[in-house]
């Protein structure tokens, strides 16, 4: 049998790799969940909120009749929530909890505003439920507990007007 010099040094270092594994030891070893975690960094935990974003879903409203969901009312509350999340982002894990209120401060107090410009239907209740949730994740993705704001109904109430 003809083994390629490739497939002889993957199948080495294989054998080695094996070989040291066992050394020097008799007793099984149980890894800890501190040995396997995933390192999941500040700036992870704050795009994978980005999945929850509601505004995709509400854009198929539109053909519901509720023309208040157009493509670009919708891009408008998305860009809010990536404006909020890249500048928690920018700002760092390491920031003051000042500094992250006074970011979502201003992504509330945008929200509000488009959603006067649009007579206050575009937040409506359900709406309303969807976007306080997706705040409360980024709150606790950007360290901060949702509880400690707003009376205990998280960080959205000190402002939102919807």
């Amino acid at each position: 049998m003809i083994i390629s010099s490739a497939k002889l040094s993957t199948l080495i270092v294989i054998v080695i790799m094996l070989s040291a594994c066992g050394s020097g030891t008799t007793q099984k070893h149980k890894a800890t969940s501190k040995e396997i975690s995933i390192i999941v960094t500040y700036q992870d935990k704050l795009n994978q909120c980005k999945s929850t974003y509601p505004f995709t879903q509400w854009r198929k409203m539109v053909d519901d009749g509720l023309d208040q969901y157009t493509e670009e009312n919708c891009n408008k509350a998305k860009t809010i929530f990536d404006n909020l999340i890249s500048g928690l982002i920018k700002a760092g894990e390491a920031a003051t909890e000042k500094q992250k209120v006074e970011l979502f401060e201003k992504a509330v107090t945008s929200l509000n505003r488009l959603n006067d410009k649009i007579d206050g239907s575009l937040i409506e209740t359900g709406e309303r439920e969807e976007l306080c949730a997706l705040i409360d994740k980024i709150t606790i993705a950007a360290g901060l507990n949702p509880d400690d704001y707003g009376d205990g109904g998280g960080i959205a109430d000190k402002w939102r007007e919807w």
